[in-house]
């Protein structure tokens, strides 16, 4: 049996000025993408360790992904894409794909439905899985072009891996000979806000992932899943959707719709109220006075780059300082410039600098950096081990780091945009977080399984970046209309 097995991964912001060249996803092929991906807690882990397991003349054309940033240039797509439909195209039995679903390149909105457009044609016949992202906008263009998908029911995202095995549980019925499966697709007209999708609090996405869960569990049905859709893609297909792989194409259809349904009943949690900055910085200073162990945690998610964000963003660090706190620790902020600075200054040199707000972002009003002065406590690489429980045993790298040591905060500067994934952040450059009073990191969710319990609170910090949770700051252009929360005193229904 030859099975082909890929990874591709690509969240789109459509809105973020932080480019996509093809370097940016480090794609590497053949042995090294086998490397690469074998024991990965990833889809792509599953797959090789299913083909190995299956004895499977196993290829692995492509492991490719990029951090969430703008549209990649159409000849990008192109260059990754290739490899994988050449693979193809040479003969296999089973395709196996871990794709994102919200990948949209210059030129092609759907650049997931495109790749599995051509896989169809280039191998009609032959079973084909893929496992996507819960943030994926998914498309009839995908579903009719694949047999089976499955999506992550964590965000966090720590079920990769498991999605990679439902999966193969799928895929590996059709190959030892039964039929292939059916699967219907619902999409209610709904702008879900990212921060609504956390499945580690009560809410709306943790009932719809429950409900999900159970109708996997009734006779015939295969997968179901709710995708909560990434906003910030300006497409049209942009949104909630639901996905339901079972036996035949009634029982898919009365269970997607069943959970379209209920997300619909539901729509108001998927809204996100954002208090102002000002109110959650006096909540910040309060909740530090109280009794507890660790920093209050001070979400800056608004300009985060696992949603595309630039990094570089100051105003909750500025408010915060302005606001009197003290005892803060902040990063990974991106400037360079600033980097190189202080990297010729020295270790311990006193240096005054002008810190972010140098990246444009289009509809948003330019502002300028801010003034900083301190001493240069670290100069180095920012490189670390992710230590788990996303990406665990991963080298990040951030580029060169510099941190700049004030009286009232100590500030991480790096090379490169970063999510704070672990500690690993900031012990690389002499800092431990956890000292902090108050901790101010440029993070949506990803910090979570890390930070948050070794924090006193979590509180989310309104901030005019290009990740936002503030649709109105958004000037979308191409969603289908009218979608909720954005066009009120609507009305929808399956089959609509």
């Amino acid at each position: 049996m030859r099975i082909v097995a890929a990874r591709f991964n690509h969240e789109t912001n459509t809105f973020s000025p932080v480019q996509t060249p093809l370097e940016d996803f480090g794609p590497l092929h053949g042995a090294a993408a086998l490397e690469f991906g074998t024991g990965s807690a990833t889809a792509f882990g599953a797959f090789i360790e299913y083909a190995q397991a299956q004895g499977a003349e196993l290829v692995t054309p492509l492991c490719a992904t990029a951090n969430p940033s703008g549209p990649a240039e159409a000849d990008v797509f192109e260059a990754l894409a290739a490899p994988i439909v050449e693979a193809v195209q040479d003969g296999c039995d089973a395709i196996l794909l871990d794709l994102h679903g919200a990948m949209v390149a210059r030129g092609i909105d759907d650049c997931e439905g495109e790749l599995l457009a051509r896989l169809r044609t280039a191998a009609p016949g032959v079973p084909m899985g893929v496992a996507l992202d819960l943030h994926g906008n998914i498309t009839t263009r995908m579903v009719e072009n694949c047999d089976c998908i499955a999506g992550f029911k964590t965000y966090p995202h720590i079920d990769m891996y498991e999605t990679g095995r439902h999966v193969v549980r799928m895929m590996d019925a059709m190959l030892q000979g039964g039929p292939a499966p059916v699967m219907a697709l619902s999409h209610p007209p709904i702008l879900a806000q990212t921060l609504k999708m956390n499945t580690e609090e009560p809410g709306i996405m943790t009932d719809l992932v429950a409900a999900a869960r159970e109708a996997e569990l009734r006779e015939g049905v295969h997968a179901v899943t709710v995708f909560g859709g990434f906003p910030l893609s300006d497409i049209a297909d942009v949104g909630v959707s639901v996905v339901a792989v079972a036996n035949n194409a009634a029982l898919a259809r009365g269970v997607a719709d069943e959970l379209a349904r209920a997300a619909w009943s539901g729509r108001e949690g998927f809204v996100y109220n954002e208090a102002p900055l000002a109110e959650t910085l006096a909540s910040a200073v309060r909740a530090s006075e109280e009794p507890g162990d660790g920093p209050v945690l001070l979400l800056d998610h608004g300009d985060n780059c696992m949603s595309g964000g630039t990094c570089d963003t100051i105003g909750v660090l500025e408010a915060a300082l302005d606001a009197g706190l003290t005892g803060i620790i902040a990063g990974p902020i991106c400037d360079p410039e600033v980097v190189a600075q202080m990297r010729a200054a020295g270790t311990g040199a006193e240096i005054t600098i002008a810190l972010g707000n140098k990246v444009p972002l289009e509809g948003f009003p330019a502002k300028a950096p801010l003034a900083l002065s301190g001493v240069v406590g670290f100069v180095g690489e920012g490189r670390y081990v992710v230590s788990g429980p996303i990406y665990t045993g991963q080298t990040c790298d951030m580029g060169r780091a510099a941190v700049l040591e004030m009286g009232a905060a100590t500030v991480l500067i790096t090379e490169r945009p970063h999510e704070p994934w672990d500690l690993g952040v900031f012990a690389c450059a002499g800092i431990d977080p956890i000292a902090a009073r108050f901790l101010i990191l440029k993070s949506r969710m990803y910090c979570r399984p890390v930070f948050g319990p070794l924090s006193r609170i979590v509180l989310e910090c309104a901030s005019a970046g290009i990740t936002s949770s503030n649709l109105d700051l958004f000037a979308f252009e191409k969603i289908a209309r009218p979608i909720f929360p954005i066009d009120r005193g609507m009305d929808w229904t399956p089959g609509e």
